[in-house]
């Protein structure tokens, strides 16, 4: 409008007022009429002049022919990397010298003191790339298989004329190298399963591979499964080459599993090499069996870690049931190597005579049934039977032996929940005791079986055994009647060794309550002589002696019949225990009154002063002589074993005659009962407080006295034959 009114010196004059370049401006009306003129020839319509124009599409068609004209800034130089590798800067009277966009594109790159590029636009790295689609170069780097994508993935830099406009975009390899994205969808996908697939085929596959590697873990060993080579091969003559990522897998998979469903199935035989032959099922089994019950086994082969080896579930409510020497002959695949390292731990002038020790490790396995008696004690018996060294049982050195070879208990509750793990089956029944006991309580009040402070019998028939579900497992328990002192009553038990040891013991407390007492009649017609008899005893009084051997001819009773778990039985049991109890008392009474002589006798022959040579000996005669008598030992002994007191008595005294004169010959016949009566106590200090010993290790009792007998007085006699491997079986029991 201005132009139009004024003069062409004053429009000048205006433009000049306005600091407005004149020159632009004709530029810039020159440029647009010359526009208007071309599109008028190419009858392209022009916007009317409100119309708002589109910035964009400008940019982009002036781009389509300054592709060469662009730059992307560099931060740490402060200017911009052209084309061909030129750098240049942004002149500073362009709207753009502040922003400092991050691609631009120029009208022109003038060189001055620096190259500068005049009339500048920012734009979009996509539109270059797409207006420069023939001219871009592109390169691919780091292929991966990526599970989320279920495909081969890369990273593209996209660069024009050396300028990048992509630097880490990520994209399907697929498209770019077919072979090598196919090659890492079957490793990956196929062959480590790193592909979230709910395919058939693939979780046979896995749960066959699992039990190829169960062997590997079993045997310990890495020469069993085959390699991913040769699943790859598998996998790779079978698939099409066209297949190279997930979704391509399933398009094809589709069809093709109609066909032949089982194309892609391993055969149970490919998995495995030859060596898998040389690995039997009944060395590694998956389940141990012990007092009737199944314990889950699980293997695992990690040299230094935790679970290391062999891992036996054993759950709470069965604890009480199971003990440390059940398992001490690991599995067979492990036993040749257990004992050839705990041969080898041993101190080395024990260790010299069991060379080499996989030899003798043989030798011993060969030669011993295993699992008769706990390994420590059958492998002692073996060395000194072989060669005739004694082995203590300290000297075996388990820090030596490799931890694999020790299982690993795993306690569980009753939903599979671990509750304590350690290679110490004792120490993790400790803490543990009170969940069995509420285990048990839980049996007893659901069965209705928990009575107490009863008289009479009060009970209906009692189950010799029944069973609950506990931890996945058909747990047995074993209701038993219990002596609580002035009282019985009725509990469960874990065991049937505890249920005969606690049930006779509350029978017999039963009927004592029951049957009317003789004690006072007997103890009112004692003459002079029974009383002097009498009064010499580890008993405060004649009457609490007595009554003692009441108890031992209720329980001789007791002992004599079957278990009664019914009122009819019980009845006729008590009938028998109170017929002619006064005279079966007064025959116990003569029993007790030789026997205390006798002990009378011993007492004082172990008392007095000795040889220092001859105190080992003294030492044994006495804890023998205490064991043997002492407050309680008649109800304890029973009627038969009393009427064996004065045997026993008398081979110690003709023991202690001879230890003058037979010192070493003592010690030697010491030497082979010391580890028997050490493994017998060591088993009586084991039970829990308060627990009777079962009849087993009654058992062992007795014959470790009868066998005293045979050693050191064998022209008494023994009333049936003992010996070494006897007492060690029934310890085993």
């Amino acid at each position: 409008t201005q132009q139009r009114e004024l003069s062409s010196s004053a429009f000048r004059r205006m433009c000049k007022a306005e600091f407005l370049n004149y020159l632009r401006i004709r530029e810039w009306q020159e440029l647009e009429a010359q526009l208007r003129q071309v599109a008028k020839q190419l009858k392209l319509h022009v916007g009317h002049p409100a119309d708002e124009p589109d910035a964009d599409a400008i940019h982009q068609a002036l781009l389509s022919g300054l592709l060469s004209h662009i730059g992307l800034r560099d931060p740490d130089r402060r200017d911009y990397l052209g084309a061909r590798n030129a750098r240049f800067s942004i002149f500073p009277g362009s709207g753009l010298f502040k922003k400092q966009p991050q691609l631009v594109m120029s009208a022109e790159l003038v060189e001055t003191s620096r190259l500068y590029a005049r009339v500048n636009a920012a734009i979009r790295p996509e539109w270059a790339e797409r207006l420069g689609a023939h001219l871009v170069k592109r390169s691919y780097s780091e292929p991966h298989w990526s599970k989320k994508r279920a495909a081969v993935m890369a990273f593209e830099r996209v660069t024009l004329y050396g300028v990048p406009l992509v630097a880490d975009r990520l994209v399907s390899y697929g498209s770019v190298d077919a072979p090598l994205a196919r090659e890492l969808f079957i490793r990956h996908a196929l062959v480590y399963g790193e592909w979230n697939s709910r395919h058939r085929f693939l979780e046979t596959n896995r749960r066959l591979l699992e039990e190829a590697e169960e062997l590997e873990h079993r045997a310990r060993r890495r020469d069993i499964v085959v390699d991913e080579h040769t699943l790859f091969d598998f996998y790779d003559q079978r698939i099409p080459p066209d297949v190279v990522s997930g979704a391509h897998f399933d398009s094809w998979w589709k069809h093709e599993r109609q066909r032949n469903g089982r194309l892609l199935t391993f055969d149970p035989s490919m998995l495995t090499r030859a060596t898998a032959d040389e690995i039997s099922e009944a060395d590694y089994p998956e389940e141990w069996a012990s007092e009737g019950l199944a314990f889950a086994i699980s293997y695992h082969f990690e040299p230094g870690a935790a679970d290391d080896g062999l891992t036996i579930d054993v759950p709470v409510a069965t604890l009480n049931r199971v003990e440390a020497d059940d398992f001490s002959w690991n599995v067979p695949g492990l036993r040749e190597e257990l004992v050839t390292s705990l041969i080898r731990s041993l101190p080395k002038n024990l260790r010299v005579s069991f060379v080499p020790a996989p030899n003798k490790a043989r030798e011993f396995l060969a030669a011993v049934p295993p699992g008769e008696e706990p390994l420590l004690d059958a492998l002692e018996r073996w060395c000194r039977a072989t060669t005739g060294v004694v082995v203590p049982r300290d000297a075996w050195d388990w820090s030596k032996v490799a931890e694999h070879l020790r299982p690993t208990y795993r306690v569980v509750d009753e939903g599979g929940r671990e509750q304590a793990r350690g290679k110490d089956l004792e120490a993790l029944k400790e803490p543990l005791r009170p969940k069995f006991a509420q285990a048990l309580r839980e049996v007893a009040t659901e069965s209705g079986l928990a009575r107490s402070g009863e008289t009479s019998w009060a009970f209906e028939t009692i189950a010799a055994s029944f069973t609950q579900h506990r931890a996945g497992h058909e747990v047995q328990v074993f209701p038993a009647l219990v002596d609580e002192g002035t009282t019985v009553g009725l509990q469960v038990f874990g065991s049937a060794d505890e249920q005969e040891a606690r049930h006779r013991l509350g029978v017999r407390r039963l009927l004592l309550l029951e049957l009317p007492s003789p004690v006072k009649r007997v103890v009112d017609g004692l003459t002079n002589a029974e009383k002097l008899g009498l009064a010499g005893s580890p008993y405060p009084s004649v009457a609490e002696l007595l009554e003692d051997c009441r108890a031992a001819v209720v329980g001789a009773a007791v002992d004599a019949r079957p278990p009664v778990r019914d009122q009819a039985s019980y009845d006729a049991l008590k009938a028998e225990a109170a017929r002619d109890l006064e005279a079966h008392l007064r025959a116990v009474m003569a029993d007790v009154m030789r026997a205390l002589d006798a002990w009378r006798r011993v007492e004082k022959s172990v008392s007095g002063r000795a040889d220092m040579a001859m105190l080992p000996a003294l030492t044994d005669l006495r804890a023998q002589l205490a064991r043997l008598v002492h407050r309680g030992f008649v109800a304890e002994a029973g009627v038969t074993q009393l009427r064996r007191y004065p045997t026993y008595l008398a081979a110690m005294e003709q023991r202690r005659e001879r230890l003058a004169s037979q010192v070493d010959r003592d010690r030697q016949l010491m030497d082979q009962i010391a580890d028997l009566e050490e493994a017998y106590l060591h088993q009586l200090d084991a039970l829990p407080e308060g627990r009777p010993p079962g009849e087993q290790l009654r058992q062992v009792r007795w014959m470790l006295e009868e066998y005293r007998v045979s050693l050191w007085a064998q022209q008494l006699g023994t009333p049936y034959p003992v010996s070494d491997q006897r007492i060690r079986r029934t310890l085993a029991r």
